[in-house]
C-alpha cells in the first residue's frame, strides 16, 4: 500500500495490516480501552502513516439516530420494548427508526442498504441477528450493535440483553407444583431462541427437582403466538390423561390456551389451570387474569438504548451479558386440582 492510497484505505486493510480483527481497529478508533497497548501503538501508527481519517465523536452524536430491528412486529411485547428504547433516547435527543426484517435475507438486505445511505448511532437487534457478512459490514462501517433476546450463540463482539428466563419459568413451574399439580403441560417457544431454551430448561429442572417425571407428550412445540398457544392446548386436553396445569412460555399463547380450554367447554381454574410468561399490560383484564411471569420488557428496551449510546460514545461496558430479572405475578388463572 502506497502513499497514493491514503484516502482510500479501510479499518479492513489497517487490520490486515497490523495482523488484527476488524473489531480491534475499531476499538482503536473509538478510544476504547479494552485494547492491549502493543496493539494499540500498532494499529494507531498505521492509521497515521495511512493517512486514515478518523470521524470526529461530533460526527456520530449528530445523527441523532437509533435504529431498532425486530424480526416482525405484530406482538405486543414488542411495543413494550420499543416505548423502553423511545424513553431512554428521547431523554438523549435522539430518534428511534423501527424496522422488520421478517427473517428473510432479502428484507434484512434492504435493511442494511438503507443504513449505508444515513448515519446511526448504532442497532439494536431484538430476538434477530444479521448473517455473518451483514455483521461484518456494520463493523466495517463502525457502527456499534446491541441484542436483545440474541437467536443461537450470542456474537462475543455485540453485549446482550435478557431476562432471567430459567429462573423466571423455574419458579411458574414450581408454583404449579407446589398447589398440587403432578402433570404440568408446556408450550415452548421458538427453539432458535436462547430465551425459549432457558424457559425449557427451567420447566424440566423444576419437574426433575421435585421427582416428577418428564413426559414428552405434555410438552408442545410454539412460536410464542396465539395460534401455536390454541394448537397446543388442543392436543394437550385431548389427551387421554390430560395435564391439569398448562404453562405457556409466552402470554400470547397462554390467551391460546384460554380459547382451547373454552371450546372443550372447560373451566379455569376449576378444570384447568394456565399459566404464562411476559406479564403483557392486557393479561391483567382478560378473565380470568392470567398468573404469568413478569418479564421487565420495556426496562430491557431501556438498557439496550444506553448500552447502544455508550458504545457510540466509545465508552466501555462492563458486562457482555445482563440479564434483568422476572418475577412470578399470581393472579387467578391457576388453583389446585381437582381432586
Amino acid at each position: 500500500m502506497g502513499a497514493n492510497d491514503n484516502r482510500t484505505v479501510t479499518i479492513a486493510a489497517i487490520a490486515r495490516l497490523a495482523g488484527v480483527s476488524v473489531p480491534t481497529v475499531s476499538r482503536v478508533i473509538n478510544g476504547r480501552s479494552d485494547v492491549a497497548p502493543q496493539t494499540r501503538q500498532r494499529v494507531e501508527e498505521l492509521l497515521s502513516r495511512h493517512g486514515y481519517r478518523r470521524r470526529p465523536p461530533s460526527m456520530r452524536a449528530s445523527s441523532g439516530l437509533v435504529d431498532l430491528v425486530f424480526n416482525d412486529l405484530d406482538s405486543p411485547w414488542a411495543v413494550e420494548i420499543i416505548r423502553g428504547v423511545e424513553d431512554v433516547a428521547h431523554a438523549a435527543g435522539v430518534g428511534t427508526v423501527v424496522s422488520a426484517i421478517h427473517r428473510r435475507t432479502s428484507s434484512a438486505k434492504q435493511w442494511l442498504d438503507n443504513i449505508r445511505t444515513r448515519s446511526t448511532e448504532g442497532v439494536i437487534f431484538v430476538t434477530s441477528t444479521l448473517e455473518p457478512p451483514q455483521q461484518a459490514e456494520l463493523r466495517r462501517l463502525n457502527i456499534p450493535v446491541v441484542i436483545v433476546d440474541p437467536a443461537g450463540v450470542p456474537s462475543q463482539d455485540a453485549p446482550t440483553i435478557g431476562a432471567t428466563n430459567w429462573a423466571g419459568s423455574l419458579r411458574a413451574t414450581e408454583y404449579l407444583i407446589g398447589l398440587g399439580h403432578r402433570r404440568i403441560g408446556f408450550i415452548a417457544g421458538l427453539p432458535q431462541l436462547m430465551c425459549s431454551r432457558a424457559r425449557m430448561d427451567g420447566y424440566r429442572a423444576a419437574l426433575e427437582a421435585a421427582g416428577l417425571p418428564i413426559d414428552d407428550r405434555l410438552i408442545q412445540p410454539g412460536n410464542f403466538y396465539h395460534e401455536a398457544g390454541f394448537a397446543g392446548g388442543a392436543r394437550l386436553l385431548a389427551l387421554a390423561d390430560p395435564p391439569t396445569a398448562i404453562f405457556a412460555s409466552s402470554d400470547q399463547m397462554a390467551l391460546g390456551v384460554y380459547e382451547a380450554v373454552r371450546q372443550r367447554g372447560l373451566r379455569m381454574p376449576g378444570d384447568i389451570s394456565v399459566v404464562g410468561f411476559d406479564d403483557l399490560p392486557e393479561v391483567r383484564w382478560c378473565s380470568p387474569p392470567l398468573t404469568t411471569v413478569r418479564q421487565p420488557l420495556a426496562q430491557m428496551g431501556m438498557l439496550a438504548a444506553r448500552t447502544v449510546l455508550r458504545l457510540a460514545k466509545g465508552e466501555k461496558v462492563e458486562s457482555p451479558r445482563v440479564e434483568l430479572a422476572t418475577e412470578l405475578v399470581i393472579r387467578d388463572s391457576a388453583a389446585p386440582p381437582k381432586v
